[in-house]
């Protein structure tokens, strides 16, 4: 049976100068034996202008939102489109090395493994690599490991989640990314690793660019920093509290096909919206 990966890119045409090299990246990919690849590639903004810079490559699907919804519901309209068994976090301006799905993408052979890791080197201004060493072991992450260490560490996490491969049921089942201007990332993978176990590569698989703009670098990003960081942390919190778990094998269940749905019901017609015809 072919297993899948579905990238989810976040792109933003204004901010998107080097969104050619990542494309670059990633349709250069070899994969192993059994999977292969799908990119959804999600346009914010109300004037799309990045349909040209994805032209011509079969493995791409493209969409733009029309209207300017911010990281998180772009990368959740992206996430509706996905029918891969796993999915991949990639930004606009970062850089897959060759490579690192052959590295990384054997590790969910394991039922045990949900999360997977690669390292990244940031990129400089200049071109040249900058070596970021790991808060973690290499190797298994046991579940709430990384959010205890992040207790520990003022709300700071010690996994970047711009390079996440995830087990999409499970990213769907904790709702995506979070809903909050800043850190939907960080909200969504504190409470999925909370429950299931992951696995943090010691390969470089990726580059994480070091640029003047930068969404995190924004205003909004610096003064609302502390929110997104402690909404990740009362929901890691609130699991403990529960005491929510998960030891499904997800290795074996398929992911469905995209779900259809009827017109929205609405109240125009002055009769209960159940009784009216929505065919």
């Amino acid at each position: 049976m072919t297993r899948r990966i579905s990238i989810i890119t976040a792109a933003y045409a204004p901010l998107a100068e080097y969104f050619a090299e990542t494309v670059k990246s990633v349709v250069g990919q070899e994969l192993p034996d059994g999977w292969d690849l799908e990119w959804l590639v999600q346009e914010d903004g109300e004037v799309p202008g990045l349909a040209g810079t994805v032209a011509g490559f079969p493995q791409i699907s493209y969409a733009a939102n029309r209207a300017h919804t911010g990281i998180a519901a772009t990368r959740n309209l992206a996430l509706t489109r996905a029918t891969g068994d796993v999915v991949q976090v990639l930004d606009h301006d970062d850089v897959l090395l060759p490579g690192a799905l052959l590295q990384l993408l054997p590790h969910f052979d394991k039922p045990s493994v949900h999360w997977i890791v690669g390292q990244a080197d940031d990129l400089l201004s200049d071109g040249s690599r900058r070596a970021y060493e790991s808060a973690l072991p290499f190797g298994p992450v046991p579940a709430g490991s990384v959010n205890t260490w992040a207790m520990e560490h003022g709300g700071n996490w010690p996994i970047h989640c711009a390079g996440l491969l995830l087990r999409t049921h499970l990213v769907r089942a904790f709702g995506g990314w979070g809903g909050a201007p800043v850190d939907d990332d960080i909200i969504m993978f504190a409470a999925l690793s909370e429950c299931v176990d992951g696995f943090n590569d010691p390969a470089t698989t990726w580059l994480y660019r070091i640029h003047e703009r930068q969404t995190h670098k924004s205003a909004t990003w610096r003064e609302r920093s502390n929110d997104g960081r402690r909404i990740a942390l009362q929901r890691v919190e609130a699991i403990r509290a529960i005491g929510l778990k998960t030891s499904v094998d997800l290795s074996a269940v398929e992911v469905p096909k995209p779900i259809q749905v009827g017109p929205a019901a609405k109240d125009d017609s002055g009769l209960p919206w159940w009784k009216t015809d929505h065919s």
